[in-house]
């Protein structure tokens, strides 16, 4: 039977289990899971946060994180500015980025969500205010939901990663992990 860990990835730790090629290592899994054999599904960049899925399963890790499988990831982003109904709609036809148009995403304002402080905290600024917005894409490509939301005119300030398909973040505390339950992969 196939293992999967579901993962509260921290700000600022890399997606990876090694720092290769810098002068100073920055956080990597290694500082949090102690585990052999497993490796990501798919990545979260270093300034995000939230759900990681960890296998030690070839074909499950390449159904969760090839795009050909759609497998759907929720985000819950904090961005600059209050957000227009227009500007959500704009996200539900599908954005054109540099690198071509993104599938239609389910998008929505949502109240501040009850999350963990930042470490460091994002940068405020009196004048400008900011809102969060729920986004679930099923591509993965590379900053798809900052580029999204700058894209409308609202760059993100944070971004956490709250379920992958039927996995959800749930209770886990940044830097904490967990067996999925069995049944949740068959």
């Amino acid at each position: 039977m196939p293992r999967l860990i579901l993962f509260n990835k921290p700000y600022g730790v890399l997606s990876q289990f090694t720092d290769r090629g810098t002068p100073s290592p920055r956080p990597t899994l290694s500082d949090f899971i102690d585990l052999p054999q497993v490796y990501p599904a798919g990545r979260l960049d270093q300034d995000s946060e939230g759900l990681l899925l960890l296998t030690d399963d070839g074909r499950l890790q390449a159904r969760i994180a090839d795009p050909r499988f759609k497998m759907a990831k929720t985000y819950l982003a904090q961005v600059e500015g209050v957000v227009e109904e227009a500007a959500i709609e704009l996200l539900r036809q599908g954005i054109l980025l540099k690198d071509g148009r993104t599938r239609p995403a389910e998008a929505r304002r949502i109240a501040d969500p009850d999350l963990w402080p930042r470490n460091p905290p994002i940068r405020v600024r009196q004048s400008v205010p900011d809102c969060w917005l729920e986004l679930k894409i099923s591509e993965g490509r590379n900053r798809q939901v900052r580029r999204m939301t700058a894209a409308i005119g609202h760059p993100t300030l944070r971004l956490v990663r709250s379920a992958i398909g039927g996995w959800v973040l749930g209770d886990l505390k940044p830097g904490e992990w967990k067996p999925a339950p069995p049944d949740t992969f068959t």
